[in-house]
Formats: structure tokens, C-alpha cells, sequence
């Protein structure tokens, strides 16, 4: 019975894709759980997973800050190097971001295989440093020209997804009723302040053409929209996503990976609104990539009044809202972008990896 460790941390980006592989692992392997604590993994991995807490930040600082940060890098390597040898760990896969570093160097360490899962078009910092001390670099999307890695340690996987996703689900009975098209708005785990303020410029306008509308404003959201409608419904969160994806006609989304994959797994179109501060412009890439498959529309969150998107938003609803010619339907080719980028099995390629690690 092999033990793995798994390293995930932070965001559900970075979390979901590790959970659904360790879901798929078989029956006969033991999982460990590296994590931080007071993150996301803390509420959610516990209940399954035996799960050990490193103190681990990134690299961004300089001067004697940079150095503290090196030097707790260092210590949360011996730790998680020791974490290895008490667990007999045989196997490390991780998913990206702080916490991958020292459970790739202390893997290196001890000589433990070792598997990145990369799911952004620019790989992150730790992928494009310690990715030559992995033996195995799984890709999420094909990567952005100008970012070279070992050649020989790449494969394409897709990025591996909630089993929710992969199963038919009703519509939450809390969405409004009726038959105007139905428009999602969410901006990932963390929410999203900009993409909140753009959408309510324009929420009053869709809901008398006739939308039906589900803002989803994420935890920090700093205004909280006092409008009543009878076909809008706002809630911080939800976890019936799956449901809400596989019957929207559109969603307004960031560009994170996993919200471009979880997308393309239900085929549903949409507007990309990228974070401007995300690290390395990673999610305008992703959302361009998305594009070029004529799987979904980029809308830049500087637009402050809200024009190009409320304009954006009318153009691809305009035959589900008036009735047009269903030909003529640009969500339908969206959809079909959208399942081209899509990547089913992706939770079973990566497993498949691990196993020819162990072997």
C-alpha cells in the first residue's frame, strides 16, 4: 500500500484538481495531506484525508525580508523532508503555488518521485524554477510560447475536476423561475471586488430585458446589492456550481483555470473578465487561449461604467432574449468551443502518471 503526499494549498484552483485526483487514487493507497494553516484545505480536506501543516510563504519580498522568506522556505523544506521519512512516503503530487516548493525540494531530498500538476497557460513560479526537479510536469492547458520547460517531463493531462462536474445535475430550485435566458456571475473562491461593481452597472437593465440572474459575490464583497427582482438572486456562495453551469446559457467569470475548465467540462459559454493583478497576466492568457477556441469573450475590468460589457452581455443573449433565428445563435458555437478545450478523464490521466511513477 503506497502513501502519497499530496501538497495543495490556498485557492480552490489550486485545491479542487488535487482532491479529484486523490479521489480517483486507488482504493489501496494511502493519502497524506501537506497544507497551511488557516487556509481552505483546513475546512475541507480534514474530514478525509490525514493532513500535516507547514508554515510557507512566497518569494515576492527583497532585501531582509526576502531573506526571513528564504530561510522559512528552508525550514519548511527539513520539515516536510522529515514529514517523507516518518510517513514513508513513496510518492509527492502537487498542484502549484507556495506549497509546492518545499514538498518538491524535500522530495529531491530524500529521492521520492515527484509530479507538478500546472494548470495555467504561463506556468507559475514554482513550475518555472523547480519543474527540472520533478519527474513529471502535467499540464492543464497547452503552455504560452516563450515559456520553456524540460521538454521531456511534459504532458498534457488536462486539469482534473470535481467528480460533480462529470455527473448530470438539476438546477438549484432557488434560481428564478421563468424562460428568459439564465446569466451566472462569479468571480472564483475569493470573489471579486472589480467584476462585482462592473456587473451591478449593468444588472438593471438585463433583468427588464428579460434575464434571469445569479450573482455569486464571494466572501469580501464590500457592497452587498440591495436590488429586488424577481429574477435576481445574490448570494456570496454556492456549492451547487455544477448545477448552475450545466444550465446556465452564460456565465461572467474570471479566468482562472479552474473556472475555464470547469466551463468547458459543462459547455457552457462565456465572458471572461480577467483579474488585472493576476501574477504574470496568467489569467489574461488563459482567457485568450479560451478565445481562440471561440469558447468564450474577454471584457477588461478597467471599463468602469460598464458599457462594453452590458453591450457584450445583449449581443450573445440577443436570440434567446427576442426569439431570433436559433441558427444564428452564437451561444451554440460557444458551446462547442467550449468542448473542444474540455478534458474529461483528466483526474485519470494524472493517476495514470502517478502509478507509472510507483511502478
Amino acid at each position: 500500500m503506497p502513501t502519497i503526499l499530496i501538497a495543495a494549498s490556498g485557492t480552490g484552483g489550486h485545491l479542487f484538481p488535487a482532491l479529484a485526483v486523490a479521489e480517483a487514487l486507488p482504493n489501496n493507497w494511502d493519502v497524506r495531506w501537506l497544507g497551511v494553516p488557516d487556509r481552505l484545505e483546513a475546512k475541507l480536506v480534514p474530514r478525509r484525508y490525514k493532513m500535516m501543516k507547514v508554515k510557507v510563504g512566497g518569494l515576492h519580498s527583497a532585501g531582509i525580508r526576502r531573506l526571513k522568506q528564504l530561510i522559512s522556505l528552508l525550514f519548511s523544506t527539513l520539515k516536510v523532508r522529515e514529514l517523507l521519512r516518518q510517513e514513508d512516503v513513496k510518492l509527492v503530487f502537487t498542484t502549484g503555488g507556495y506549497i509546492s516548493a518545499p514538498a518538491i525540494l524535500a522530495a529531491k531530498l530524500c529521492g521520492v518521485p515527484v509530479i507538478i500538476h500546472e494548470s495555467n497557460v504561463i506556468p507559475g513560479k514554482v513550475t518555472r524554477y523547480l519543474g527540472r526537479f520533478c519527474d513529471r510536469i502535467a499540464l492543464g492547458l497547452p503552455l504560452s510560447n516563450g515559456y520553456a520547460l524540460p521538454s521531456k517531463k511534459l504532458i498534457i493531462t488536462g486539469t482534473p475536476v470535481r467528480a460533480s462536474f462529470l455527473e448530470s445535475n438539476l438546477l438549484p430550485d432557488w434560481v428564478p423561475p421563468g424562460e428568459g435566458p439564465l446569466l451566472v456571475v462569479m468571480g472564483g473562491s475569493q470573489g471579486a471586488l472589480g467584476l462585482n461593481r462592473m456587473v451591478r452597472t449593468v444588472l438593471p437593465e438585463l433583468l427588464e430585458d428579460g434575464c434571469r440572474v445569479v450573482h455569486l459575490t464571494g466572501q469580501n464583497d464590500e457592497s452587498p446589492d440591495k436590488l429586488v427582482h424577481k429574477y435576481f438572486v445574490e448570494k456570496q456562495f454556492s456549492d451547487e456550481i455544477p448545477g448552475l453551469f450545466q444550465h446556465a446559457d452564460l456565465v461572467i467569470s474570471r479566468a482562472g483555470a479552474g473556472a475555464i475548465t470547469e466551463l468547458s467540462i459543462c459547455g457552457t459559454p462565456a465572458i471572461f473578465v480577467p483579474y488585472p493583478f493576476a501574477t504574470d497576466c496568467h489569467q489574461e492568457a488563459n482567457a485568450a487561449l479560451a478565445a481562440s477556441y471561440g469558447a468564450g469573450v474577454i471584457v477588461h475590468q478597467n471599463e468602469s461604467n460598464g458599457v462594453a460589457l452590458k453591450k457584450t452581455i445583449r449581443d450573445l443573449l440577443c436570440n434567446r432574449l427576442y426569439k431570433h433565428n436559433q441558427d444564428l445563435d452564437p451561444l451554440i458555437q460557444m458551446q462547442d468551443g467550449m468542448k473542444l478545450l474540455a478534458v474529461r478523464d483528466a483526474h485519470l490521466r494524472v493517476v495514470e502518471l502517478l502509478k507509472k511513477l510507483i511502478e
